[in-house]
């Protein structure tokens, strides 16, 4: 008996070899140089302006440089009377821009996403200005603005205006000229990002729409808009971050001016580091700037409810 337990009993399996860690490490492994490249190039330079809002920082005055705790930032909100104006002045261009090129990428959006005879020439030329560089788009603007061989010439020549006017450089026009350079640049983001998110919205709901007697207003704003509200915020919110920091078609068409009339925080951090050589104080601006940035961002995510189920 115990013999024939001994043949009946079966064979122990086979010890399983232990795992490699190495096919485990090596998705890490593999982005490991692209990941101390970033952290070099990004983290690096955000944690030095943290360092420096902290100096008295001054290439041309070495003898005063040296740490100076909160002084900067205490300068900033107290002293600083320019910082007010240029964070006041940001804040209205970014909601006159952003809200005019939402509006306009809107539409054109809508637009385009019909069906008609030469659909694709027509997107291709309401994207075609964002593949313009900003520098490239100033340089357009400013010669669309000359006051000899722009725009204001060729009103003049038809009864509108006089000779030799200079929208750039009046304040009552600066901020309208702007605004438009700006708008032609920036509509297109707009256009392509809800266009992307049109394309994914089913023709079902809208045939069902239109059985049920809605109208194509009615269709827009219970059916289009909520599908849209998450592409909305997000593209308002990238938008909004990068016309704050804006500093490439205001510094080459107006320069801040003219009499700081368009001087934004972004630009005047640029010259008071580039121009000034302060750069302790331009680093406490930029954290300044990067902490308001963060605390809207946040509470605009927060009151949109981005990528929440709507109710």
């Amino acid at each position: 008996m115990a013999q024939a337990a001994a043949v009946a009993k079966p064979p122990a399996p086979p010890r399983r070899r232990r795992a490699s860690a190495t096919p485990r490490r090596l998705p890490y492994l593999l982005i490991a140089p692209a990941a101390l490249l970033m952290l070099g190039f990004i983290a690096y330079p955000v944690l030095s302006v943290f360092y420096y809002s902290l100096q008295n920082f001054n290439p041309t005055k070495p003898w005063r440089n040296g740490y100076a705790g909160f002084d900067n930032f205490v300068q900033i909100f107290t002293k600083d009377t320019q910082f007010w104006d240029t964070l006041t002045f940001s804040a209205k261009w970014v909601i006159v821009e952003v809200g005019l090129q939402l509006l306009f990428g809107l539409a054109l959006a809508l637009i385009v996403n019909q069906t008609f005879v030469g659909r694709a020439l027509g997107r291709a030329l309401v994207f075609s200005p964002w593949a313009v560089s900003g520098v490239l788009t100033s340089a357009i603007w400013v010669l669309l603005y000359n006051s000899q061989t722009g725009i204001t010439r060729y009103l003049a020549d038809a009864g509108i205006g006089s000779y030799g006017t200079s929208w750039l450089s009046d304040t009552s026009t600066v901020f309208p000229a702007a605004i438009v350079a700006d708008l032609w640049r920036g509509v297109p983001f707009f256009a392509i990002l809800i266009l992307a998110d049109l394309q994914s919205v089913s023709k079902d709901l809208y045939e069902a729409a239109e059985v049920d007697g809605a109208s194509r207003l009615k269709q827009f704003w219970h059916i289009t808009l909520p599908h849209l509200k998450d592409a909305i915020v997000l593209s308002t919110l990238l938008r909004a971050v990068w016309e704050f920091n804006n500093v490439d078609l205001l510094y080459t068409l107006t320069g801040g001016g003219p009499a700081g009339e368009t001087t934004t925080l972004p630009l005047y951090i640029a010259n008071t580091s580039v121009d000034a050589h302060n750069f302790g104080y331009a680093s406490a601006l930029t954290t300044v700037a990067f902490v308001i940035l963060l605390f809207c961002s946040m509470v605009y995510l927060r009151l949109s409810k981005f990528g929440g189920d709507e109710k």
